[in-house]
């Protein structure tokens, strides 16, 4: 994408008469986000990529071959932006994720690949910074900030420096610190977190926030002190408050699992709070949930569905979105100067995406893709990357009980419907031959965490309940948020050894295992979160996953993204990691059994 510097004489010229556009869209319905109004009976004119004139008549912009399309009387709205969300939650690289969103309107997304970052280090993130700058679509790149996460609580692959920091600012498609989950070592002054914050400051980029805790008090002030612009973790309506009160962006998402929108945007709908800080993103959306269901406009739609008023979501999703990274006079908009991102659509509220325009090229029409593929391919030393020891055996799941014992307490991870946050709870549970037991009937399964990246042979044992399985299985994935080893879930050690080695032979991904059966695999070679597989052959996959776990008899919405956040140590209550339990509420670890 040529820079305004450079075809700003070209735009000028266009807008005042004396150039012919590359393209005008006449008769459409002209949807400001500056103003918040439709006007009806705009044109719309574009030269190298840009938009050059908005106004009632574009005509003194048409040459002879200039493109014209008519928009019948539709509304022209700005290609939607998502404010923070993660690539390789889809399983998806750039160049795929980008062809799965574009047809449904997605033309800006700001990306932080701190999974990438956990399992490549900094070369990975290089990686996706390189692929994002060969999309057709704006793909800025945050830095990630925590791998690990929480300092003494996982090990990575790699750990990110606040030198790696500094270094990241200065490649060009860097738009800012990703999201700074370290959040207790923000609030107590942690020298190596204030300096990544202090590099991206310095360098005058946006630093992305991630306080999961209910506390508002002074330990949120301390956060906020510290440096970080948004946050993406309320749950409540005093969350999305208390965030723009401090100064701070409340990002409210909706992803395949997580819905904070509705319980946040009362804020705006019914505490009337100054929409500009409020934005709409989705954080963690897998494939299934881009090809069958959509990407920002799902959630745009569900923000109209709990009664926000159509033009202030779409702002919520564009220019409020912009303006938080320094953009606004780059996206976001459909006004001059501004790249030429555009959605033609019938209906603000149920939202069809018929065309999409980015940077003045028609990229989609009516669900199908137009644009080439980016030729960019992941290096072979990307893949291969589940290490382990061996293959295991049933044994390696083994719990012992203290010495005597018939029964014991043991703590166990409760899982939150259409949540990231877990709870911390307790159950009795049998001894047999020596071992602490599962409790099918009280849907008490085991989870366990292998590790993957040096080949420790590690394995962490630990208790799960609220997915429901109900017979003889197990589900492993080596998308575990944000250590990135394995995690392992089932009713049966056996099929949870199986489950583990099956990723272990195919370079990692999501597999369940029935009655000693594999019957669903979603392979995932790259770094052991992405495949390069066009997005509906993922999709397709992946629905046959969740279709398997329900086999199973799990019933909770998106199971899958529950299960792979269970070793993110950075938002409470209770989680797995490859050195134990821990206890998020206070930030360490703490034993399976209770006494």
């Amino acid at each position: 994408m040529r820079a305004w510097s450079d075809v700003a004489a070209d735009l000028v010229a266009v807008a005042a008469g004396r150039a012919p556009a590359d393209t005008v869209i006449r008769n459409g319905a002209w949807v400001n986000v500056h103003s918040r109004e439709v006007i009806p009976h705009t044109d719309i004119a574009i030269k190298a990529g840009r938009f050059a004139y908005c106004g009632a008549d574009a005509s003194h912009c048409i040459g002879p071959d200039t493109r014209i399309i008519d928009a019948g009387g539709r509304y022209m709205i700005p290609g939607l932006c998502d404010g923070h969300m993660h690539i390789e939650s889809g399983m998806l690289t750039v160049t795929e994720f980008a062809r799965a969103v574009i047809p449904h309107g997605t033309t800006s997304m700001f990306v932080d690949p701190h999974e990438v970052a956990n399992v490549l280090g900094l070369r990975g993130v290089r990686l996706m910074h390189d692929e994002a700058m060969a999309q057709p679509i704006n793909v800025y790149v945050q830095m990630p900030s925590c791998a690990p996460s929480a300092p003494g609580l996982e090990t990575t692959g790699f750990e990110i420096s606040p030198e790696d920091v500094a270094e990241a600012m200065a490649w060009p498609n860097i738009i800012g610190l990703g999201e700074m989950m370290n959040f207790p070592g923000v609030v107590n002054g942690d020298p190596k977190m204030l300096a990544e914050i202090a590099a991206t400051q310095m360098a005058g980029k946006t630093v992305g926030g991630h306080y999961a805790s209910p506390d508002l008090g002074p330990a949120f002030s301390a956060y906020v002190a510290g440096g970080p612009a948004d946050d993406h973790e309320g749950t409540r309506e005093e969350d999305a408050i208390a965030r723009v009160r401090q100064g701070m962006r409340a990002m409210l998402r909706l992803g395949s699992a997580w819905y904070d929108v509705e319980s946040q945007i009362t804020a705006v709908t019914e505490k009337g709070l100054d929409p500009r800080s409020f934005i709409l993103c989705t954080d963690d959306c897998h494939s299934g949930t881009l090809v069958n269901d959509g990407h920002m406009n799902r959630v745009v739609r569900h923000a109209i569905a709990c009664g926000c008023d159509p033009l202030i979501a779409l702002q919520m999703a564009t220019i409020n979105t912009a303006t938080h990274f320094g953009l606004e006079r780059e996206i976001g908009s459909i006004t001059p100067g501004r790249r030429a991102d555009m959605i033609l659509t019938s209906d603000l509220r149920s939202l069809p995406i018929e065309t999409v325009i980015a940077r003045g090229e028609v990229v989609a029409k009516d669900g199908d893709i137009l644009c080439d593929r980016p030729d960019f391919r992941w290096p072979e030393d990307s893949r291969g990357t589940v290490n382990m020891k061996a293959d295991l055996t049933a044994e390696a799941f083994d719990i012992a009980a203290p010495s005597g014992r018939n029964s014991v307490r043991a703590r166990v991870i409760g899982m939150v419907e259409n949540q990231a946050p877990t709870k911390a709870l307790e159950a009795d549970l049998p001894v047999v031959d020596g071992l602490v037991g599962m409790d099918r009937a009280k849907d008490v399964c085991q989870i366990a965490l292998v590790e993957r990246h040096r080949a420790t042979g590690g394995v962490v044992n630990a208790f799960v309940s609220g997915f429901g399985y109900d017979v003889d299985c197990a589900v492993a994935s080596t998308v575990a948020h944000d250590s990135h080893h394995m995690i392992v879930i089932g009713t049966n050690k056996a099929d949870m050894a199986i489950a583990a080695n099956t990723l272990r032979r195919v370079g990692g991904g999501i597999v369940v295992i029935k009655d000693g059966k594999e019957i669903a695999l979603v392979e995932l070679p790259i770094a052991g979160l992405m495949s390069d597989a066009p997005a509906r052959d993922v999709a397709a996959a992946a629905d046959r996953m969740v279709a398997a776990m329900a086999e199973c008899g799990c019933t909770l919405n998106n199971a899958y993204m529950q299960h792979s956040l269970l070793a993110l140590v950075v938002i409470p209550e209770l989680r797995i990691s490859d050195l134990g339990l821990v206890d998020v509420t206070k930030f360490e670890r703490t034993d399976l059994i209770v006494g």
